[in-house]
This record gives structure tokens, sequence and C-alpha cells, in this order.
């Protein structure tokens, strides 16, 4: 277990103060669910997750926040080994790709998230109190020091730390204090679909589309005949791991960008762990699994995950529109209040009404030339995304 303390003077007026970084869930404060109940994604059930299947060139930190001796607040971070992953996406072959990755492959190659690399979305930490901003970011910036020490003795240097994801109301706010020096980056948006009160079943969400978007679900459900789709049991999802795999690793690889992998068993450790909370639905097409669809309940809000497909099927059937019209349909049917697209396929997303949301990162290199230039380096290097956004609606 790593073991850091920083004594509470060190945050001013928040008297008494302090954090704890565990590198096991076995070691996190009992109260740890109390305080992250109302994120998914920073309780224990998925840490477990995290801690038995997490990528290969990825190591997860737990960050517990104390005041005086109880625990208000918890925190997630994340070290990412590039050297080894297989690639950094397949998708595009130009000169600025070979850059890209020349770049990180030589000066980004050890990389510290405070936050969640895996997902999008304001995930890194929740706590229990009203906590001023001033005080967050220093709890952040001082948890990626000790993070960066620890792998300092063990001969590892952290070239690069990321704050991710943070939505604008916080960003404005955390860099007045402690994020005012760093580079601030806005990757793609956060593709979000509000869903309205008074949609009960989805053929409301479809009469409230304008007729070219009526026309594109109909067209969508047509070429769709055919394939059957099933919400899969534990035992059924480790029976089809391996094509499971096969089918996300294809949609993973050709992405434009990937700092990741995940691993092979990452499915089934979701469903053993988060039981009903994670759903994994199968497509099928003459009782062979092409496609697949993950789903994770996060409170109000529906929270898309991993997926994958038969690249062929999918340019015959429209599978992934008709994967986003199904995950439409289940947060309509369960009441959800918004599902969270995530960044990729901008555009098609926006064809069915999720919006663009604009999300903040922050950035710093621990090499003070390469710093000074974020500015100049990090935008060189984003992949080109052109789209258009859609309004489907009347």
């Amino acid at each position: 277990m790593l073991s850091l303390y920083i004594c509470g003077a060190i945050f001013f007026a928040l008297e008494g103060i302090r954090f704890t970084i565990y590198n096991t869930i076995d070691e996190l404060p009992q109260a740890w669910n109390d305080v992250a109940h109302s994120n998914v994604f920073l309780q224990t059930h998925y840490l477990n997750v995290l801690e038995q299947s997490a990528p290969l060139n990825m190591q997860c930190f737990y960050i517990a926040i104390f005041k005086f001796d109880q625990l208000i607040g918890v925190s997630l971070a994340q070290y990412i080994d590039a050297n080894k992953l297989e690639s950094f996406g397949e998708r595009d072959k130009c000169l600025k790709t070979a850059v890209r990755n020349f770049v990180f492959k030589n000066f980004a190659s050890h990389v510290l998230f405070l936050g969640n690399n895996m997902i999008t979305g304001q995930n890194g930490y929740a706590f229990t109190i009203p906590i001023d901003f001033e005080y967050i970011s220093k709890i952040l910036v001082e948890s990626a020091k000790e993070i960066t020490h620890y792998f300092k003795a063990k001969g590892i240097k952290i070239h690069l730390v990321s704050f991710k994801d943070f939505y604008e109301d916080c960003s404005v706010e955390l860099k007045k204090h402690y994020f005012s020096s760093y580079y601030e980056f806005n990757a793609q948006p956060n593709m979000i679909f509000y869903l309205k009160n008074d949609w009960k079943k989805v053929d409301d969400y479809v009469n409230s589309l304008s007729k070219k978007y009526r026309d594109q679900y109909k067209r969508a459900h047509k070429k769709f005949d055919g394939i059957v789709v099933r919400n899969l049991s534990l035992e059924e999802i480790q029976k089809h791991e391996s094509t499971l795999y096969d089918l996300y690793h294809y949609v993973a690889k050709n992405a434009p960008f990937n700092s990741f992998f995940l691993s092979k068993n990452h499915f089934s450790t979701m469903k053993m762990q988060c039981q009903n909370n994670f759903l994994l639905f199968g497509y099928f097409l003459d009782e062979k699994l092409v496609g697949f669809h993950t789903l994770l309940l996060n409170g109000t809000i529906l929270e898309t995950y991993f997926l994958g497909y038969d690249a062929e099927v999918q340019k015959e059937n429209m599978l992934y529109l008709n994967m986003l019209y199904n995950m439409t349909e289940f947060g309509i049917n369960n009441g959800f209040q918004k599902i969270i697209f995530g960044r990729t396929a901008l555009e098609i997303k926006s064809s069915i009404g999720a919006v663009p949301v604009t999300m903040s990162g922050f950035l710093f290199h621990n090499n003070s030339i390469i710093n000074k230039y974020l500015h100049k380096i990090v935008p060189r290097l984003e992949p080109d995304v052109a789209w258009q956004q859609r309004h489907p609606f009347k």
C-alpha cells in the first residue's frame, strides 16, 4: 500500500484537512461509499473493477480526504504508461498523427490523471460537505505532487499531469486558484442527451422528431430487421468474452486516439462487481454475436460505456445508429433524466438529440520548457474533428 499524509496546516483556513493515498481497495476507509454515494464511478464496486481488470498500462490511486478524523471527500487518480500501449489509434494515417505518436512516446509516455481517463464526465471527486474551489484545487495539486514523488522514488519520471473533465462552472472557479498557471484545454465536447419529462415511451420521442429525423429512425429500424438484442447475464458474458473483446478492440483501435485498451476480462468483471447497475446488450444475427453496447446506471444519469461491432454488419444494418436509439429507448422507459454519450461520433449523436457540452481539462508538463509552450503544442496534436451539429426536433 502507498500511504501518504499531509497535515491540515497546508490548507490555510480549512483547518484539520489531510489526505491519504492508497493503491489498494482493501485499505480504503469504511465510510468511502457513503461519501461516494452520488457517483457510481467512485464507489468501491466500480473501483474493484479497475483494480481487478484495469488496462495493462494503468495503475489506480484512491485519495481519501479527511477533516480531522472524519472522511469528507474521495478522489481518483490514474497513472498511464504509454510505453506499454500497442497503438495510439489507427484510424488517421497522416503526418500529424505520426508526429503526435512520436511526441507522446518520447515526451509524454508517463502521464498522471487526476480523474478517470476511461470515461467522459466530471467523475474525479466527491465531497459530503461544501468545499471551496480554492481547497479543491489545492487538494488535487498536492495529491498529484505526492504521487509524482512516489514514482520518482521508483525511478519513474511523470512527464505530464492532467486534471481531467470539469464542467464550465467548475473550471472557471478552479482556474481562479491553484490551477491558474496550468494550461486549460477543451477537447471534443461531451455529448449529453437531456430526456424530456413528457417522454413516457419511445413513441413520444419519435413523434417529437422532425420529418427528416423520423425518416432516419424508421430507415434505421428497417435495416435492423433480423438482428436480435439480448441483455446478457454474467454467464453469457463469460461465454462470449473473447468475441466481445474482439468487437470492442476493432472499434477502439480504429478510434482517432487511445491512451489505453481494456483488459480481456473487463466486461465480465464489470458484471460481477456492478451486477444490475451494469448492463451489456448483445446483438445477434443468425445466432452470431455481431455487436454489443454497455450501460452503467448512475442514479438519474444513464452512462454509456464501451461498445463494439462487426464492421460489415455495422455498415449493412446501421448497427451503431440503432444502438444509439436503443440506449435512448432504455433511458426513456426507465425514467432517466439524461444520457451521457461521451466524446466520439459527435454528429450522429446530435442527430438523435444529444447536444455538445464543453468540458475543460488542465495540464502541466514537468519539463519547464515544454510546459511553457503547451498552449502551442497541444492544439497541434489534437485530432482534427469536423462536424455539423444536427437539430432533430420539431
